[in-house]
């Protein structure tokens, strides 16, 4: 028997026509039309859904059925190549995927991506010029909807020379350049939000503990704290603001400094350095919150949700980072500035309570 032939003498169908299942080749253009009965030019115009096309109802019907059954996709780079366009969005990172905060700018990106149809190239280049130069090139190459351009702290930043090739959005990070469009955490109304914490629960002697590295956090915390001082009636005393570096060791040095100033409370730049400040006040002999509270910075969940007593904290916004990129670059919202700050929402947790002498 041939091997052309089956048992009943019939030929096999040819290997990868239609009819044999588990393919080792997607469906082509010139198959579908071959299974319809029409030419590769009416699929073609089916596919590409060109209404002012003149083809019978009976024939693009026929089509849809024979794309259906074979299972045609189209091919994305070609449509791409036609429209000039793509449903991809670009995110280009410095290292956002690896911090604390689990990619929260990605996933909010992704999910708001989503909703209009679009899907995320990521590229995470943990620094390197050279791979951010590459990556950029390539979104451009697959002609992406726009691309978002974010870092991993909240800073200052030049805008890679490719990236102006393109519509894009900064996100957690801005640009000195007038009319560069970015969405940004707002530190001064997270520094007040911290600070209201404890004035809310009635602590007037506040106490702040900076971060050493500059930052637009560590201006714009320290801005927030002074204004609902001054909005509450209180002055500001500087010998109750002091810095030390943002990590929990820093914390921790920072207890006696802090303990020198008679504070019933205090606000820490981040919660790592809250971290470090709950083992000091326990070296000292001291609880929290009966005689000293503490409030941080972050919402780092590992870290806030989980110190005993658990600790009350600003969020960094960063999931909503993330969607009010897409919507910004997608025309979908439209800020009256070029750079928009996203609100830091306080988290209030048992770290704080009212002053014994209240």
């Amino acid at each position: 028997m041939s091997s052309k032939e089956n048992g009943s003498g019939k030929r096999a169908p040819a290997a990868g026509s239609p009819r044999t299942p588990g393919r080792a080749h997607p469906v082509t253009l010139r198959e579908v039309a071959e299974a319809a009965g029409v030419s590769t030019a009416t699929v073609s115009l089916v596919v590409n859904k060109k209404k002012d096309a003149r083809i019978a109802e009976e024939t693009r019907q026929r089509v849809e059925d024979a794309i259906r059954t074979l299972g045609y996709r189209p091919n994305a780079m070609a449509k791409t190549l036609v429209s000039g366009t793509s449903r991809f969005i670009g995110l280009v990172a410095d290292g956002v995927a690896t911090t604390p905060f689990a990619g929260q700018i990605i996933h909010g990106a992704q999910d708001e991506a989503w909703k209009h149809g679009y899907a995320l190239l990521i590229a995470n280049t943990e620094g390197n010029g050279e791979l951010e130069q590459d990556a950029i090139q390539m979104m451009l190459e697959y002609k992406v909807r726009g691309i978002l351009y974010s870092t991993w702290f909240h800073r200052q930043t030049d805008i890679p020379a490719p990236l102006r090739e393109a519509d894009f959005v900064l996100v957690n990070c801005f640009s000195a350049e007038p009319g560069a469009r970015a969405v940004v955490p707002d530190e001064i109304q997270g520094g007040r939000s911290a600070t209201e914490i404890l004035l809310r629960h009635g602590h007037h002697r506040i106490a702040f503990i900076n971060a050493t590295i500059p930052a637009p956090a560590k201006d714009g915390r320290l801005l927030g704290y002074r204004e609902a001082l001054e909005e509450a009636g209180i002055p500001f005393d500087p010998e109750l603001v002091m810095e030390a570096y943002p990590d929990q060791e820093g914390g921790y040095r920072a207890t006696g400094e802090l303990l020198k100033h008679g504070a019933t409370a205090v606000y820490c730049y981040n919660d790592r350095m809250a971290m470090g400040l709950y083992d000091g006040l326990r070296e000292h002999g001291l609880s929290i919150p009966d005689d000293i509270a503490v409030v941080g910075f972050d919402n780092q969940e590992v870290i806030a949700a989980h110190l005993r007593p658990p600790l009350s904290t600003v969020a960094l916004p960063h999931y909503e980072l993330g969607v009010a990129g897409v919507r910004m670059l997608l025309g979908l919202d439209s800020p009256a500035e070029a750079v928009a700050k996203m609100h830091c929402p306080a988290v209030e947790r048992t770290s704080v309570r009212a002053p014994a002498h209240a």
